[in-house]
Formats: structure tokens, C-alpha cells, sequence
């Protein structure tokens, strides 16, 4: 490297602490990148890519990206989950003794954004730490470093709950230890594709010792210990705004693994990836953003505990009946901004005068929300408007500090108020005075010379000056002037009076902007030992806001309360919320749901496209509506409380892990079979179809028996295999439902009305029309449907005839086996040895030949 120049050699030795991420080397007014950097910047920024001299035969690449806009630029490369570490200059150029001293002031990675522009608002950007213990356990922590939260959650299964849990919080990147066994690295990457870091230190940071008094688990405090060193390392900024962890008990909500999160579309849809049309979206009446991030979490982890889901659902009864107080509250919340992120960003360093002008707006409505709830007799509302403090002494501290239109610089001045600070109003006197005394002098300048466009004009390289055009110099008094610079079109000049009152007026400039610089820092430091205060107000003013979405999604699309009951399930008319509020046209048709202790196995048959998925996912969402604290959609809804919920519904290959329709099928219906419990919900759709007829019905036989005998959960099992309605008279828990379809004019009509009993036919033909394939295939394709049907009713009579033939031989050995001959104890024994469902008519038909040839010979 010693052949480097000193500012490569300094580059190259920064660059090797942080060989995982973009390196924004700060020189003057741009970030730049050297080497592979360079390149692959390029590529994935689309910049230009050129070269520079490093001292040494070949040119460097080199790419770079002005300082003032390159936000977007690091938004771009987090979003593609590259890290990208901040190198700035840390001393003063005029100062400095060769080199400028540079150092990484800050690491920015896809989990640890902070800038509002790189932030969803309405999402949470958690960064996870995955820590695994000797004794088997794991330790997740979720950190939100915009908001302060963790969330600690210890389990005692395999990788594989784990991997479920962290897929279901989307998380952009997870921090391990680099002793994590290889295999469950591997695990990580190739199932959530993820960006991994590695932090080793799990000693706790001292100074955040009050965060973790109320851990007393040793595997909690180092778990949390890793996330924060991570955090420390890499923000190099404070802290304060971080909030004690949070211990989630997950035995106190419903689980939901990440196959029935993804196919239940409960925060995206499947194909799109998108919000729209999933259940969020649906209930997503809001109106702050960190409400709109509690409903989220809200949907992800449903209640058990009857207790808060009732408390829940008392507050969204009362909202319901009152539209007038319900809709001012909207109204008083559409003025409260971020508080969450806002005290954040106060703790972080990189709050501007704007994000406290928005502060204060937002507390300045409390009163007015508590003035809201105080018209509500409800002990659940007495008791949230109780904890909504309002913070008379900060709002006032913002009023009198900060002017209500800042720019949104802080370096730049005119943030702070007149008569905030006495030094800062006399800086702002001189100033005022000083551009008043310019005024004046160019109007007595333009009496004395009796030049009408004279003018007084300023720059910031020669400062004030008097400018006269060429055809009006003549006019010039003589020793008037000093010429100070020459123009195209005119002349500069300058005055000694001039220069003095240009002096006073820029050190009065210059010292207003720093001292209203160092006043904001005061106030953001103040601000700090209110961030809890702050953030207690966020947490209950979100809960609130999430309540008042129930209610006024409850009224907008006629939702009722559901009642708990201990055991069996019955819904009156219900609705799928994201279907019938995408028709909007009031043509969805609903349907009840009885599932008893005695009959919790529903097996559904009936033609494609004609709502057996439908139905099922919509007994999955309301009962998440109604274990969140939400009104459901239907005309009554008597529910127990559910455990768990699993679906297998949908089918799709999973290439990258090299798994086939059929093996996620399969691994999806292990883990509900392996983990159901009798207060579980199981659905299951056309499971075995990924295989063959014979492998796939004999498999959902077994499942619905395994169900039937040994786990006892309520089930909806939906199949085209109308064999296994026959299982209604063997299994004693299960019971047959179809969804109608009629057939009129060559052509299926879909009623998805669900009745009670056996579907005969699946319309397959019909749904292949619908789709508009040529009418040369669907002609086809009929034909060879009857002379299929044809040939298994010629199977249907050979069997029969065989069952006769059977009972015939069977007949005289349970009189009297002795009158047998040998060559018709062979027979028999050859008929109990046919499988006729694997052989062909012609193949039935010669058995049967020869063994009639051995019997009569």
C-alpha cells in the first residue's frame, strides 16, 4: 500500500473495517467509491463509472454521488439490501496537518434505517438477532431502531418454529454470532433471503443497564445485549430513545406459521406481494401512522385471552354507537403525527424544525382527544383516557422556541423565535438595523449622482458593493468610488463606510445562524428526558386509533360482535371482509358454519370455482377478526378461542428450495398434523392432488382419519375425491358439505351456497369453457370424459361380479372347507390377491377367464 497516495492509503485502511458494505468516502462535496466499490455502485446506482489517478501505473475506477442528494442513493442500495457505512471528514480542512481525519460516522443497513425517506410509515422496519443456546433454546429479539421497541421471544422447539417466526415478521436483516452451527445459517439464508450480520459481543453495554432490570433470564438479557452492541457499533449515535423489551409470551396468542400467514393474505396478497386485498387492507381505517403499524402487529398475533379480547371489543361497541364522537375523533387524530418516529428521530440526532413543529401540533391535541373520550361511560375508555397525560410544559417550550414555518435546514438560521433569547434578538436588532442602513445609503447614493439604477448588491466572494452601469460611470463623483470588479455591462465598487457597516452586519449574520444553531441543539437536548413521556402517548394514542378502525369498519360494512362460547362454533350468513369488499356490489352470497364437539370435521366437495377455498378462508379470518378484538362479518358469530390456526390451501412450487407442489403440500400438512391441538383450526384443501389419483386419495383418507382419531381439531377438508364422502359413515366426527352448482343450457351455473351433503360432480369441463378454451378441446375432452366414465362402470360391474363370485367360493368354505378342491382353494386365494383398481377392463375380464377355466376344469 506504500505506494498508494496518503488518501487511498487512508480510504483502503477504512475500507478493510467494513468489507460488507458500500464504502461513501466524503471528499468536498461528494461521497465517492473506489475499486469494486466503484463498479458495483455503477451498476446498481446507474451512475457514471470513471477513473483516478492512485498513484500507482493503472487508474482506479472510480464513481461518485453529490453529498447533498445522496439519500436517495443510500435509499437505493438498502432497499437492495447492501449496507452502506458513512466515512466524513471529523476535522477541519484549514486546520488539518496533511491528510483530513476521516472516519465511518454511521452504518446504515436494510434494519437499521432511520431516515423518514427510506421509512414505510405504515410498517415497521424490524432488525431481528437470532441467539442459540446449549441447552437447545433460541432467543429472537425484534428491534425497531426508528422507534425504540425490542421484542423478546424465547423457543424451546427446532430451527424450523424458528425459522416460522422470523418469516412471519419480514424482518430486512437478522444478527447472529459466527458460532451459530453452519447448518442453521444455511437454513436462513436459503428460507428468508436476508441480509445476515455477525455480532459476537453479548456482555451487556452498561450505560443501558436500567433497559433490562425487569429481564431475569439470563438468555434475555445476552439475546438483547447482542442486538444493542450491534446497534451501538454500527449507529455511533444516542441512544435514548430505546425502550425496555418487551417479553412476548407466545403461548398467549395464536400461532400462525408462515404457511397459513401467507395463504390467509393477512398483510399481502400471494401474487402481488401487495397490501390491497389482503385483510389489513380491509381493516385499515386508521388515520396515524403508528396506528396503522399496531393494527399490523394486531392482525400478525391474534389474542387467546378472553379477558383483553372483551375489553377490546367493549371499547369497539361503544365507538360503533357513536358515530358523531367517533368521527370528530378521526377528525382530532388526522392532526397527530408520528410520535413514535419523531422521538426517535429527536434521541437520533437527526430531527430538523419541522419534525417539532409537527410534535407540537400533535400534543396539542390531547386535550381535545380526552375531551373526546370523557363523553363515554365505558371503564375500558375511562381507563386509556387516564393515561394520556398531556405535556403542558414541552408544548410550551415549542410554542415560545420554535416559529411555525422553519426551513428545513438547521445550519441555515430563522428557526428560533423573537424574544426567545435576548443575545439572539440583539444579533437580529444589528442585522435588521444594518439592512436598513443599506437601504438608506442607496437612495442618498442615488440623490448625490443622480443615477437612477444605482444599486446596492451583495455576494457572498466580495460581499457588499454599489453597482453602476458603463453608460452612467460618468456620473461618478471623482474619489467618490473604489472600483472593486468589472462587468460586461457595469462596474463594482466599494466605500470604507460600506465595508465597515458590511462587517458589523456579517458577524451579526454569521453569529445569529450559530447561536441558533446551538439553541435548537439545547431544545433537542431538553427534548430527550421527555422521550418517554413521548412515546407512552404514542402507544395509547395508536391503541386508540386501532379501536376506532374496528368500529368504523365494523359500521361501514355491517360487522357484529361476536360472543365466545366454550366449545362449538356456529356462524350465522358469513362473509369473506376482503372478497364481498372487493365485489361491492352486494352479490356475495354468504354462508353458515356449524362445527360441534361431536361433528368437527366438515368434508366439502363441489366443482371448481365454486368457493370451497372461499369458504374456508373466511372462517380462518373471522375468527383472527374476532381474536384481535374486531366485529366480524356475519349475522351472528358464537366462537371458542382458537389455539392455532393452520391452512394448506393453494398450491405453488418453491424452485428455489427445490421443493415441488406436492412436497409443500406435503410439508405443510406435517406441520399442521404435527403441531394441532383440539382447540386448533385445521384447513386443508385438495390435499394429494400433487400426486397420483390412487397415492393422493389414500392419503387424504389417512389425514381425515389421523385428524378424526387422534388430534380432534375443528376442520374444514375440502376434495374432488368424492370417494371420501363415504367416510361420513365410517368416522363417527366427520360430516359431508357441498357447495351447489347447477348445470342449465350445457353450462354451470355456481350458486356457492354450502349445503349439507355430497357433491356428484366437479364441472371440470365446464371451468375449462369458462376459460375460453377452442371449442375443438372441449369437445375433446368430452368425448374422452365418457368413454372414461364408461370404462369405470364396466369396473364398477366386474367388481360386483367378482364380489358374487367371491361370496360363491366363500360359501361353501364357511360350511364346509373340506368339499374345496386344491385348484379352488387357489382360486380363492387369487381373487383376495387382485387389486382391481390397478388393472384395466381387459385385464379384469382375462383374470376372470382364467380363473373360471381353473374352476370348471
Amino acid at each position: 500500500m506504500s505506494n498508494q497516495t496518503p488518501m487511498m492509503q487512508q480510504y483502503l485502511r477504512i475500507k478493510a473495517e467494513h468489507q460488507d458494505a458500500f464504502l461513501f468516502f466524503r471528499l468536498g462535496d461528494f461521497y465517492e467509491m473506489f475499486h469494486e466499490d466503484a463498479i458495483k455502485a455503477a451498476q446498481e446506482l446507474e451512475i457514471t463509472l470513471t477513473k483516478r489517478d492512485s498513484g500507482q501505473k493503472e487508474p482506479i475506477p472510480m464513481c461518485g454521488v453529490p453529498y447533498h442528494s445522496a439519500e436517495g442513493y443510500i435509499k437505493t442500495l438498502v432497499e437492495k439490501g447492501y449496507k452502506v457505512a458513512i466515512c466524513e471528514q471529523v476535522e477541519d480542512p484549514k486546520t488539518a496537518k496533511g491528510v483530513v481525519k476521516r472516519e465511518v460516522v454511521q452504518l446504515i443497513t436494510p434494519g437499521t434505517v432511520m431516515e423518514s425517506s427510506m421509512l414505510h410509515e405504515n410498517e415497521s422496519n424490524y432488525i431481528g438477532s437470532l441467539t442459540h443456546f446449549q441447552d437447545g433454546s433460541f432467543v429472537i429479539v425484534y428491534h425497531e431502531l426508528s422507534t425504540g421497541e425490542s421484542q423478546l421471544i424465547l423457543l424451546e422447539e427446532d430451527i424450523t418454529q424458528v425459522i416460522h417466526e422470523l418469516a412471519n415478521q419480514q424482518i430486512k436483516e437478522l444478527v447472529i454470532g459466527t458460532s451459530l452451527p453452519d447448518s442453521y445459517r444455511r437454513q436462513l439464508e436459503a428460507q428468508l433471503q436476508i441480509v445476515l450480520s455477525y455480532e459476537d459481543e453479548v456482555n451487556f453495554v452498561g450505560e443501558f443497564r436500567d433497559l433490562v432490570e425487569d429481564l431475569n433470564d439470563e438468555r434475555f438479557l445476552k439475546a438483547f445485549s447482542r442486538i444493542l452492541n450491534y446497534i451501538v457499533r454500527t449507529q455511533k449515535r444516542s441512544l435514548h430513545h430505546l425502550q425496555k423489551p418487551h417479553v412476548i409470551q407466545l403461548q398467549n396468542y395464536v400461532s400462525l406459521d408462515m404457511y397459513s400467514k401467507r395463504n390467509l393474505e393477512l398483510t399481502e396478497t400471494i401474487r402481488q406481494k401487495d397490501r390491497y386485498g389482503s385483510l389489513l387492507w380491509v381493516l385499515d381505517k386508521t388515520v396515524t401512522a403508528m396506528g396503522a403499524r399496531m393494527l399490523k402487529k394486531w392482525v400478525e398475533r391474534p389474542l387467546m385471552d378472553q379477558r383483553q379480547i372483551t375489553g377490546r371489543l367493549e371499547v369497539v361497541e361503544q365507538l360503533y354507537g357513536a358515530f358523531m364522537e367517533r368521527d370528530l375523533l378521526r377528525e382530532t387524530l388526522k392532526s397527530v403525527y408520528d410520535l413514535e418516529r419523531l422521538a426517535g428521530r429527536v434521541s437520533f440526532g437527526n430531527v430538523n424544525a419541522r419534525d417539532l413543529i409537527q410534535l407540537k401540533q400533535s400534543l396539542k391535541s390531547i386535550p381535545n382527544i380526552k375531551n373526546i373520550l370523557n363523553e363515554f361511560s365505558n371503564s375500558n375508555i375511562k381507563a386509556i383516557n387516564d393515561k394520556l397525560v398531556y405535556p403542558e410544559a414541552l408544548v410550551t417550550l415549542l410554542e415560545e422556541s420554535i416559529i411555525d414555518e422553519p426551513p428545513m435546514s438547521i445550519k441555515e438560521g430563522n428557526i428560533i423565535k423573537n424574544g426567545y433569547n435576548e443575545q439572539l434578538d440583539t444579533y437580529r436588532d444589528a442585522l435588521k438595523n444594518g439592512k436598513a442602513w443599506i437601504l438608506e445609503l442607496e437612495k442618498r447614493e442615488k440623490e448625490i449622482t443622480n443615477i437612477k439604477s444605482l444599486k446596492i448588491g451583495y455576494n457572498r466572494v466580495f460581499g457588499y458593493y454599489i453597482e453602476i452601469t458603463h453608460a452612467n460611470k460618468h456620473l461618478i463623483p471623482e474619489g467618490r468610488y473604489e472600483r472593486k470588479q468589472t462587468l460586461t455591462n457595469a462596474e463594482r465598487y466599494i466605500t470604507p463606510e460600506l465595508k465597515e457597516k458590511e462587517a458589523l452586519i456579517l458577524e451579526a449574520q454569521e453569529k445569529s445562524v450559530e447561536l441558533e444553531y446551538e439553541l435548537f441543539v439545547k431544545i433537542r437536548e431538553e427534548l430527550k428526558n421527555e422521550i418517554e413521556a413521548i412515546q407512552q402517548l404514542a402507544t395509547i394514542i395508536s391503541q386508540i386509533d386501532v379501536l376506532q378502525s374496528f368500529a368504523e369498519i365494523s359500521e361501514q360494512n355491517n360487522y357484529k360482535r361476536p360472543t365466545f362460547v366454550e366449545n362449538d362454533l356456529y356462524i350465522k350468513n358469513g362473509r369473506h371482509p376482503v372478497i364481498e369488499k372487493v365485489m361491492e356490489d352486494g352479490t356475495y352470497v354468504p354462508n353458515d358454519v356449524t362445527l360441534t364437539k361431536e361433528e368437527f370435521i366438515l368434508l366439502i366437495t363441489g366443482p371448481n370455482m365454486a368457493g370451497k377455498s372461499t369458504y374456508m378462508r373466511q372462517l380462518a379470518l373471522t375468527i383472527i377478526m374476532g381474536q384481535i378484538g374486531c366485529f366480524v362479518p356475519a349475522d351472528q358469530a358464537k366462537l371458542p378461542i382458537f389455539d392455532q390456526i393452520f391452512t394448506r390451501i393453494g398450491a405453488a412450487d418453491d424452485l428455489v428450495r427445490g421443493q415441488s407442489t406436492f412436497m409443500v403440500e406435503m410439508l405443510e400438512a406435517n406441520h399442521a398434523l404435527s403441531h394441532a391441538t383440539d382447540k386448533s383450526l385445521i384447513l386443508l384443501d385438495e390435499i394429494g392432488r400433487g400426486t397420483s389419483t390412487y397415492d393422493g386419495m389414500a392419503l387424504a383418507h389417512a389425514i381425515v382419519e389421523y385428524i378424526n382419531n387422534n388430534i380432534k381439531a375443528k376442520t374444514l377438508f375440502s376434495t374432488h375425491y368424492h370417494e371420501l364422502t363415504d367416510l361420513e359413515e365410517s368416522l363417527e366426527h366427520v360430516k359431508n358439505i357441498y357447495v351447489r352448482a347447477e348445470e342449465y343450457d350445457d353450462k354451470v351455473v355456481f350458486l356457492h351456497k354450502v349445503e349439507v351433503g355430497r357433491a356428484n360432480e366437479s364441472y371440470g369441463i365446464h371451468v375449462a369453457k369458462l376459460a375460453d378454451l377452442p371449442d375443438e378441446l372441449i369437445k375433446r375432452a368430452t368425448i374422452i370424459l365418457k368413454e372414461l366414465e364408461s370404462k369405470q362402470k364396466q369396473i364398477n360391474v366386474k367388481q360386483d361380479e367378482l364380489q358374487t363370485q367371491l361370496s360363491f367360493f366363500d360359501e361353501p368354505k364357511q360350511q364346509n372347507a373340506k368339499k374345496l378342491t386344491n385348484s379352488e382353494n387357489e382360486v380363492v386365494k387369487e381373487l383376495r390377491e387382485i387389486n382391481l383398481l390397478e388393472m384395466t377392463p381387459l385385464e379384469a375380464m382375462n383374470k376372470l377367464y382364467s380363473l373360471h377355466q381353473k374352476v370348471t376344469k
